[in-house]
């Protein structure tokens, strides 16, 4: 396996402005760790197959279930998890209750990333 060698600069030298720039633009570091944990929830291939399906339509459990051949239990779970981090939102309909994204945001953290997943 080939090194990496990570380039540094040869001599220590701040810049003290672009510094100043960047403190004034940092969101609060309770901003930062919450944007960080919203990320963490787009780490799982389960949720992201979910998140899929439902770029495309309004589904219930037993309709994701059947498209990702897993049982009701495991994807109610994620589905939880995607709930509580506001990606999607519920409405019951009789017996059944359907999931949809939860606003535009959501299409468009999954859109941009994976046009950035697909660059050369």
């Amino acid at each position: 396996m080939e090194e990496q060698v990570l380039e540094c600069c040869e001599k220590k030298e701040v810049h003290a402005e672009l510094l100043k720039i960047v403190a004034e633009k940092m969101p609060p570091e309770l901003k930062l760790y919450d944007l960080a944990e919203l990320f963490k929830v787009f780490g799982d291939s389960t949720r992201i197959r979910i998140l899929f399906i439902l770029l495309e339509a309004e589904v219930c459990v037993c309709d994701l279930a059947e498209a990702l051949h897993m049982n009701q239990s495991a994807i109610s779970h994620q589905l939880r998890i995607l709930k509580q981090n506001k990606l999607v939102k519920s409405r019951r309909e009789g017996k059944s209750i359907f999931y949809s994204l939860a606003d535009d945001h959501v299409r468009t953290i999954i859109d941009q990333g994976l046009e950035h997943v697909e660059e050369e």
